[in-house]
Parts: structure tokens; sequence; C-alpha cells
């Protein structure tokens, strides 16, 4: 999903072939990739073409719909976790000013009886898109899976058990989540359409994207646009990952800017996963990752806790 130098490419289909160099040379790679840069592009992901192009098409129908129809599926009361959140309600930590963006939220579906289903809102059902809930509930599950094998690669990478994170992540709180930035109708008061941010989870894998924007801040505090093939996601470390090892992996710096003033007229959508555990695990550092020259930078803290409080920072939770 990225043609610049900055951001390393890698092959899902070379950890999950069966083949142990290829296997070992993948997790080299992530790895080396996320203590470098923080984003990766990953090719043969495993989530179909056609379905990508349908959540795309779903997404644009119910962002079309009736502001008023819209706001029927906003729940205050579940800080922005399932259903939409209107225009202009979140920002970024440290940011006063609301990004420009609506977005929907869909989580987790407990199938197996879990006791942690009773943590979880149900999901919010869009009537007027039939298709859009089946939809976003068949890519959960495949941006799960891929995630899954992304954090066994960064488990072995950090010398751990190959399954270190498949239990805590097994039901875990993870969000799928739509973003419409709509066009802009009057000279913006910044370039920015959602001001620079770490993501608050483990990993966020972003499928493509309906339009140019998506920058990250590379070590040389430079900004390197990310540009999208429809081939690859963008898999970038969040805070929970980088907290757990203790700024080893790093969390990366983002931000979405506003286009040419000749496609002011034209909507962004955009459509990131963001993988979460069970709000049970605890983001204590890694003993192996607390050395003499990398002393604890993090209190332990539950990933539950973490959460609560990354929404309040960012508006969501008052």
């Amino acid at each position: 999903m990225a043609t610049q130098q900055s951001i390393p490419f890698v092959d899902l289909a070379d950890f999950t072939s069966g083949n142990a160099s290829l296997k070992a040379a993948f997790v080299q790679q992530l790895g080396k990739a996320y203590e470098e840069v923080g984003f990766v592009a990953v090719k043969n992901h495993g989530i179909p073409d056609a379905l990508i192009a349908d959540l795309y098409k779903y997404v644009q129908q119910f962002f079309a719909l009736p502001s008023a129809t819209k706001y029927a599926y906003e729940i205050p009361e579940l800080a922005g976790q399932r259903g939409y959140t209107s225009f202009g309600k979140e920002h970024a930590k440290g940011y006063d000013a609301p990004d420009l963006k609506e977005f929907f939220q869909f989580g987790q579906t407990v199938e197996d009886k879990d006791a942690i289903a009773e943590e979880y809102p149900p999901n919010v059902q869009v009537k007027e898109v039939p298709a859009f809930t089946p939809t976003f509930f068949e890519a959960y599950r495949g941006f799960e899976k891929s995630g899954k094998y992304l954090l066994q690669a960064i488990a072995l990478y950090l010398g751990l058990d190959e399954h270190y994170f498949d239990e805590k992540i097994h039901n875990g709180n993870s969000i799928l989540r739509a973003i419409h930035y709509p066009p802009i109708t009057q000279e913006p008061k910044s370039a920015i359409r959602a001001e620079q941010h770490e993501d608050i989870n483990l990993i966020t894998l972003l499928v493509g994207a309906s339009a140019d924007g998506l920058q990250i801040l590379d070590k040389q505090n430079n900004w390197v646009p990310v540009t999208s093939l429809p081939e690859q996601i963008v898999v970038n470390v969040g805070d929970m990952l980088q907290r757990l090892t203790n700024n080893r992996l790093k969390s990366t710096t983002h931000r979405v800017v506003n286009p040419p003033r000749e496609k002011w007229h034209t909507s962004r959508y955009s459509i990131p996963f963001f993988l979460h555990p069970k709000s049970n695990m605890k983001l204590d550092c890694l003993e192996s990752c607390v050395t003499a020259t990398h002393p604890l930078q993090y209190e332990p803290i539950t990933a539950g806790a973490y959460l609560d409080e990354r929404l309040r920072e960012i508006g969501l939770k008052k």
C-alpha cells in the first residue's frame, strides 16, 4: 500500500506458507520494520478484493443517508464504540479542534458463549442498507485472522511463544471503523483533516482509502505520504504494543491532510481495523524489553483501563 522507501513491504504468504526459512525471514522483516518505522505494507493479507469493494460500497451508501437518519444510529452513552459518531465529535490527543470527519464503529460479536460477551454492547444494525451489517461482520473476521498472524510474527520477533497473543485477542475488543471526510465547502482553518496522532490499540490494519491524504512522520521528522495500492494493506503499531515493548516497537505518528484545492469537492473514505485485546490483558512492559540502556518507561495498566483513559483524552468519553 506504499510506494515510499520509508514504508517497508512484506508478504504475509511467506509467514503462512509452511516454509520455515520464509517464515523466519518474514518475522525479521516485520520486526525490523516496526522497530524502525512503525508502519508496514502487507501483501497477500487474506481479505478478498470483492469483500473490500463491497465494504466501501455500503459505507458510501450509509454516509449518503440524510443526517437525521444517521443521527438515529448515534448512541452517546457508548462513547462512539458502536454505531454512528457525528461530524466533529473526536479530536486528537492534545488538540482541541475536532477532526473533520464522521464515522461508524462495529465491534466484537461473541459466538462461543464466552462470558466476556457481557462486556460488549450489541452492534448497531443499519436498516436502510441491508448488506451493511453482514458485510462488516465478514470483514471484521477477516481482519481478525490477518491480525492474529501478524501478532504471531511479532511474538516470535520479541522472543515470545508464537501464540503469546492468541488467547489475549480471542474475542478481543477490536473495532472496525468506517470514516467519512466530507467535501471541503469553504476555506479550511487548517490543512489537516485528522490531526497528528498515534493509535490506541495493539496494531491497526488499514485497507485502502478512497483518496490520498494519509501521512506518517518518519525519524527525520518528515511527513511521508502513504499511497494506496489495491492489493496491499498498511499495518501500524499502536500505543498498546509500544507500551508492552517498552518503546522497542514504535507507535508511529500519522495524520490525514486536506486534498489539493481541485479535489475539495470530493469525499474521502477510510476503513481501519483497530485490533484490541481483551480488557483484562496486562500491558506491563515485557521483562525482555527492559534493560540498562532501555529502562522501564511505563507503569503497569490493563488494556481496558488504558482504553478508557485514552477515550477521555480524545473527547469520546466524558
